[in-house]
């Protein structure tokens, strides 16, 4: 699988050069990405050349990982990553985090950052609920779609 650095530096060379799409391909990997009109990579697929047929089984499998863990996540709603990025919980580390499990949110509440070529984002619930459960810890790489946050709505 590429590493999260190669890609964070992929999609910055996009933006910096404006590029609508990127299929990279050599002998062990292919990654294609593709921008939206707002400059948020839209797909992000790496592909190992090597593996292509392989792969598709195990993202059955994958699936069903993910589908047996839906059972918990049933009436939850899901805050996702709006882009590749590093999550902060926190607006800086000397202070508590924007959200915990319990904290009642609304729609304008800033949950989280995530930072993306040096530039902090806010991102917002864009729900009413309670915070049920943080799946990603301060510092680490998300990816664009990743679910941060389960929320019960209210």
């Amino acid at each position: 699988m590429i590493d999260i650095r190669k890609l964070k530096e992929l999609v910055r060379l996009m933006v910096e050069n404006d590029l609508a799409e990127l299929d990279l391909r050599d002998q062990q990997e292919t990654v294609t990405i593709k921008r939206g009109g707002q400059g948020q990579p839209l797909v992000v697929a790496p592909i190992s050349a090597a593996a292509a047929p392989a792969r598709g089984a195990a993202g059955g499998e994958e699936e069903a990982e993910v589908g047996g863990g839906a059972a918990d996540e049933a009436g939850l709603f899901a805050i996702e990553s709006p882009m590749v990025g590093t999550f902060y919980s926190a607006p800086n580390p000397d202070t508590e985090a924007f959200v915990s499990v319990g904290k009642s949110i609304s729609p304008d509440s800033v949950v989280c950052l995530v930072e993306a070529m040096k530039v902090f984002n806010e991102i917002k619930a864009e729900c009413t609920g309670v915070v049920e459960r943080v799946l990603v810890s301060n510092g680490d790489a998300v990816e664009f779609g990743q679910k941060l946050f389960l929320v019960r709505p209210a």
